[in-house]
């Protein structure tokens, strides 16, 4: 279906509130099979938290319903997110540069509000700088985490959390007031304060070194240019 806007499984609907109309046809996907490798009791007994490993057996069809099929309440609506991001968003974009991330903009992707290809990065046009920047961040994130072996070990919703989190903690850092729309986007995809618990170190030095790169622009943006010289 080309023009599906939200998609989710039969139980995932019904979970939201939605039920699936009668007769409607399924959209065919290719799913992960995940399986859980249990360590030895004695190793699992020395790091609780790292007793079992996720790894990807393989793939498996299964069908999903756009919203355009279902019934039911309102889905949540996104809140927006406001401030002024300054001079960041130049500096995320220097650091898109210098990680070797091209940076297009298209509305092919509505109403996705970006997509991240591994290497590239797509915005949707019209987007205020506020929310275009959060937007970059998102798909940054996606870029430094799940364009790698990290993409087959992780699911969908585990990546979607991981990147809006990182989002938000840039969002605030940089002054941006991003209100519920983190919040709103991660419980689209059924996140839950359980996986950002297991997701915390992650969350925590990806938004360190994206931190830690826009402090080093915009020192080197005050630097005098004979010290900025010795630097370079």
């Amino acid at each position: 279906m080309p023009t599906a806007t939200r998609v989710a499984g039969f139980w995932a609907w019904k979970q939201l509130g939605r039920s699936v109309k009668s007769g409607e046809k399924g959209i065919r996907i290719l799913a992960p099979i995940v399986g859980i490798k249990r360590k030895p009791d004695a190793e699992a007994e020395k790091d609780i938290t790292k007793q079992n490993t996720r790894f990807l057996v393989g793939f498996r069809s299964a069908f999903v319903f756009d919203v355009s099929q279902t019934d039911g309440v309102d889905l949540p609506e996104l809140h927006g997110i406001s401030g002024d991001v300054g001079a960041n968003r130049d500096r995320l974009l220097a650091l898109l540069e210098k990680q070797g991330i091209a940076l297009t903009y298209t509305e092919k992707i509505a109403p996705a509000l970006g997509m991240s290809y591994g290497g590239r990065i797509a915005i949707l046009p019209g987007q205020s700088k506020a929310e275009e920047f959060s937007t970059l961040v998102h798909e940054l994130a996606h870029e430094m985490l799940h364009k790698a072996e990290r993409r087959t070990a992780t699911t969908k919703v585990v990546r979607e959390t991981e990147a809006e989190a990182i989002a938000f903690v840039i969002g605030r850092a940089v002054g941006l007031e991003t209100g519920t729309a983190s919040a709103d986007y991660i419980q689209l995809y059924h996140g839950n304060a359980s996986l950002l618990a297991e997701s915390l170190e992650v969350i925590q030095q990806t938004s360190a070194i994206i931190l830690a790169a826009l402090e080093s622009f915009a020192t080197a943006e005050t630097m005098p240019d004979a010290e900025l010289a010795k630097v370079a």
